[in-house]
């Protein structure tokens, strides 16, 4: 079935607009951060399909609250026997060990926390997240290394923030990226996906025909790793 892909932003919501050949117009909004797809026939103009959107728009909306909400992992406890991920590796979680020097080391399948003695669940949550950001920190050179040439762009500067509803986001005015520690969790290959998709922002801002174009010519299977993303829950909201 031929279709095409680009992509339309109502009331601060990117939404992707796929033309194909079927009957009806269909809006799907997909876990875990309530990514957005309309599904349009060939014969619909783009001011059709946008009004259909505009009017589902309380629905969307909704589907995007219940996502965020209950896609995330449950709350970590940050005790022993916890399930936690690394590039997408799973490992399970011992803090029997105490240490002044808090750190984390990853052994077998096991994630070995060590905290001072008298830590409280907090105290190991922020070792735990400060050790996911300097791990996204220590792989994000080597990708903007090298993928700037590749793409003919220079990022200014990079960071790691948190935020809720995405994985990444670039302001094309200062070349300037930030990234979300969660994306530490998962396979290294979406963060690989993230980082040129930001990239890509830095020759067209917007998420139209020739940024799909773009990203279609750099990473040919950009797709699959996005699904591979999203089809991951974010962890609990403790931020």
């Amino acid at each position: 079935m031929n279709s095409s892909s680009t992509y339309m932003t109502v009331s601060g919501i990117e939404i992707e607009v796929v033309r194909k050949n079927i009957k009806n117009l269909h809006i799907s909004v997909y876990p875990p951060m309530g990514r957005v797809r309309v599904a349009t026939p060939l014969w619909i103009d783009w001011d059709t399909a946008r009004r259909a959107v505009v009017q589902r728009l309380s629905w969307i909306k909704g589907e995007q609250e219940r996502f965020q909400n209950a896609q995330r992992q449950t709350p970590r406890e940050m005790v022993s026997g916890e399930t936690h991920y690394v590039w997408g590796k799973r490992y399970l979680l011992d803090v029997s060990k105490n240490s002044g020097n808090p750190k984390i080391e990853l052994a077998g399948s096991t994630l070995w926390l060590y905290s001072p003695e008298g830590s409280h669940a907090e105290d190991r949550f922020n070792i735990l997240d400060r050790w996911y950001r300097r791990e996204l920190k220590k792989r994000l050179p080597a990708l903007l290394a090298r993928w700037e040439p590749v793409m003919g762009v220079k990022a200014s500067r990079y960071q790691v923030k948190r935020m809720k509803t995405k994985w990444g986001t670039c302001n094309p005015d200062t070349a300037a990226l930030w990234f979300n520690p969660e994306l530490a969790k998962k396979n290294p290959r979406c963060l690989e996906y993230i980082v040129v998709h930001e990239l890509t922002h830095l020759l067209e801002r917007s998420h139209n025909k020739r940024f799909i174009g773009l990203l279609d010519q750099f990473l040919p299977d950009w797709k699959g790793r996005r699904d591979e993303l999203n089809d991951a829950p974010l962890a609990a909201e403790k931020w």
